[in-house]
């Protein structure tokens, strides 16, 4: 999950919110692809990937699910690895704050934005629906406590829930979402995403549905065009965990991906941590 993840972020981040023109002709996998604005280097991945790591880390270690705990582990991890691709006010404020309850005293936590769905995918390992609900409102409320930046997130981790727990078909996956969370999940999204979580949430769900190998969905991920880096991430978090889409992400991709102290080895390995936790033992988390 937390690979391909990464391997959607990256992908996406040179693409994202560019000239439909650059995504047309430069969107077929073949490389990572260097951002005609940004300054994010071919392969790097972004704040999608390293929140995503925070939760995911959360998680393997067993620590109390609370938000000055989830706050910490943001802090932390962006500390020790700073990067690219945080918003500019929310890089800023990385910067300044020290430690969990620094962050939760001084956080605008108002925002509907797409934050709180990119980093929710690894809380699908969690055993039940209601506990996925119950840790992800948690999580999301720490920097987008309303309805859309909640709703978007609990879809987002349903959706990798979903898939590792079997729980039925892709192409139900929409309906079952609807079931559960409030939102048109099961509504084909159309056109450039922008910057709402609810957005990028759909395209993902959509693209996850009418694609049946990771190559393909990762190419019309980019095709929406807009927040790609973000649908890129929830897709594939989701998709690497279905058992009815082709694991066939290219080589290159793969061994493209930035392996510094925190990129694809220890990706990789936290990865296998995290889905290990596919156990009853996670009830109390």
């Amino acid at each position: 999950m937390l690979l391909e993840l990464a391997i959607g972020d990256a992908y996406g981040a040179g693409f994202e919110y560019a000239d439909s023109e650059l995504v047309q002709r430069d969107n077929d996998l073949s490389r990572y692809v260097q951002h005609p604005r940004h300054q994010i280097k071919p392969g790097c991945y972004t704040d999608d990937t390293q929140m995503s790591l925070a939760i995911a880390e959360t998680l393997v270690a067993g620590e109390p699910w609370t938000p000055e705990v989830l706050a910490h582990r943001f802090v932390t991890t962006f500390k020790r690895d700073p990067r690219e691709g945080y918003a500019g006010k929310f890089y800023r404020f990385l910067l300044q704050v020290q430690d969990g309850k620094q962050f939760l005293e001084n956080i605008t936590w108002t925002s509907d934005k797409s934050g709180a769905a990119m980093r929710a995918a690894p809380i699908g390992v969690l055993p039940t629906i209601e506990q996925v609900i119950e840790a992800t409102t948690i999580q999301a409320a720490i920097t987008h406590n309303t309805p859309d930046g909640i709703n978007a997130a609990i879809a987002a981790a349903l959706m990798s829930h979903y898939f590792i727990y079997q729980l039925g078909e892709k192409k139900e996956l929409g309906q079952f979402l609807e079931t559960h969370v409030f939102g048109e999940w099961s509504k084909p999204w159309q056109g450039e995403v922008r910057s709402k979580g609810w957005m990028s949430v759909r395209a993902a769900i959509t693209a996850v549905m009418r694609n049946d190998s990771l190559s393909e969905l990762l190419k019309d991920c980019i095709a929406f065009t807009g927040d790609v880096d973000t649908v890129g991430a929830i897709a594939l978090a989701a998709a690497a965990c279905s058992h009815e889409i082709t694991q066939d992400l290219p080589d290159h991709l793969i061994d493209g991906l930035e392996n510094g102290t925190y990129g694809r080895d220890y990706i990789i390995q936290l990865d296998k941590q995290l889905m290990a936790r596919r156990e009853p033992d996670l009830a109390n988390v």
